[in-house]
């Protein structure tokens, strides 16, 4: 994946850096906005996954930029507290009640029915070029809980992953079939195409996974998201095939989102109960971290679906430039 272009000083000195162009990064970054904090943070978590074009391996794990990642994420972690409130103890039992009650209660605006009835097919494009920068890598964030866990958590994890990867067959692994709707809207399907052409608010989202997924401390906060994740997605997913079989898509251009109406309706009780209540019972003193997960999940999911309708209702793209 080639290097983005940078979008302020932090992710200036980041890129030059990276791209051989710099030689010093600075220990205490200040973003000159969102767009600049998230493409900085995103631009240094992809080291730790496919890693970009030109740039040597080494410099995951290099000093200087994990003090210049820390203090990013710092401040990502600041901006996560106020939109969803700090992680607050609960009782290990109430987990699952509590996850269902959040989730019942989430009101952020319907992108999902706007998609179904309403978008044009260049919005609908839109809207997969935005998920394009998570669903072509989608399940590997959550993957790195694995060897965090033991026990019936770690075997409810697995048994998601399992499917998330097509239970081993490429073809109908989620991060395939997603290609094929995208090559239907005549999308570039390689990884990572359209960092430059999303918004902080799109990065945010891929970026939380990623701050819950590299570090351990984390791990209970990654599984809450996940359960978010899962339990959030099977009448969405179902809006989503109908709209696109609205706009004159074929059965290829749907088997994404076709397959997870039934594949999350299943999920969805397995990361309620099975992985985030076994994971609270074996670890109660995280099993706020959880809630807090999946309360990030959420509220980043609902500012950037509120952003991209905005857009829309303004009769302008949601994508930059």
């Amino acid at each position: 994946m080639k290097l983005p272009a940078p979008r302020g000083s932090a992710s200036a000195a980041l890129i030059d850096t990276l791209g051989g162009r710099g030689t010093v990064l600075p220990s205490t970054p200040v973003p000159d906005d969102d767009e600049d904090l998230h493409l900085a943070l995103f631009v240094c978590y992809e080291l730790a996954y496919r890693g970009w074009d030109g740039v040597n391996d080494r410099w995951e794990w290099d000093p200087a930029l994990l003090g210049f990642r820390r203090a990013l994420e710092d401040r990502f972690e600041a901006e996560l507290h106020m939109l969803a409130g700090p992680p607050e103890p609960v009782a290990a039992a109430d987990v699952p009640r509590l996850l269902n009650e959040l989730v019942a209660a989430d009101g952020g605006p319907s992108l999902s029915k706007y998609l179904r009835g309403r978008a044009t097919r260049e919005q609908f494009r839109e809207f997969v070029t935005h998920r394009s920068v998570y669903h072509l890598r989608e399940a590997d964030p959550h993957t790195f809980a694995i060897p965090r866990l033991a026990g019936r958590a770690k075997a409810a994890l697995i048994e998601i992953q399992i499917d998330e990867y097509g239970v081993g067959a490429v073809a109908k692994m989620h991060q395939e079939l997603f290609k094929r709707t995208m090559r239907w809207f005549g999308l570039d399907l390689t990884y990572g195409a359209y960092v430059d052409d999303v918004g902080a608010a799109t990065l945010a989202t891929n970026n939380v996974m990623s701050l819950f997924a590299l570090h351990r401390r984390n791990r209970g906060a990654l599984l809450g998201h996940l359960a978010a994740y899962e339990m959030t997605s099977s009448l969405p997913n179902r809006a989503y095939a109908n709209g696109l079989r609205r706009l004159g898509g074929d059965a290829d251009a749907t088997a994404f989102y076709d397959e997870h109406v039934e594949a999350d309706a299943v999920h969805e009780q397995i990361a309620a109960h099975d992985m985030c209540g076994s994971f609270a019972a074996a670890e109660p003193e995280l099993a706020g971290d959880l809630l807090y997960g999946a309360r990030c999940a959420l509220a980043l999911d609902t500012r950037w679906a509120g952003a991209v309708l905005t857009d829309w209702a303004d009769g302008r793209s949601s994508l930059r430039g």
